[in-house]
């Protein structure tokens, strides 16, 4: 069975994880949870309350369910994976930061395979440095940083730019990991 990287963190968005996390082995694929250690990790749900007496400007963050990561980011050769799942939350602020992960996104970006990336993930795909000359979609308060990359930035659903697709949330699940799934089937098959 082909593998599929996740990186995770504390403060993973639970739909941008979960998801995948349950899809890709419909088709397949097994998921390989990574993160910058192998433990438990607390996710977080994230939406602007619908019905709050005072406004947000962005979203709130609430506690959400846990995973474990099967690896850690030192211990990942990512020549035995077939594609790399980037989901989002307030993880890929700090994760940006770990030097393996950005070596493990570096490699399936060299080698062509398949990158998807949702929300926040953009982060780590831009400190990497993969995604110049790319057209990207995220979460709009995130549009920055994928300019700061060398992005060109476009507002829909999901976008697919040679071996990487992008999206903005979780509301666009459904589309996304029908493109991941289509670019992931398409070079395994």
């Amino acid at each position: 069975m082909p593998k599929v990287l996740m990186p995770i963190g504390d403060a993973t968005e639970v739909l941008d994880t979960m998801y995948p996390y349950y899809r890709l082995p419909e088709d397949g694929y097994e998921v390989v949870v990574a993160g910058p250690e192998a433990r438990m990790y607390h996710m977080v749900l994230h939406e602007i309350p619908p019905d709050s007496n005072i406004a947000w400007d962005i979203t709130q963050e609430r506690p959400g369910y846990h995973l474990r990561a099967d690896v850690a980011f030192k211990d990942v050769d990512p020549t035995e994976y077939a594609g790399l799942f980037v989901s989002g939350g307030r993880a890929p602020e700090y994760l940006r930061y770990d030097e393996d992960l950005l070596k493990i996104t570096r490699h399936f970006f060299e080698t062509g395979k398949p990158v998807a990336s949702v929300c926040h993930g953009i982060e780590i795909l831009t400190a990497a440095g993969c995604i110049d000359a790319k057209t990207v979609t995220t979460v709009a308060k995130c549009a920055l940083d994928a300019q700061q990359g060398g992005a060109d930035y476009v507002d829909q659903p999901v976008v697919v730019d040679g071996n990487l697709v992008s999206a903005r949330t979780w509301a666009d699940n459904t589309p996304f990991l029908k493109a991941f799934v289509d670019m992931l089937n398409a070079v395994n098959r």
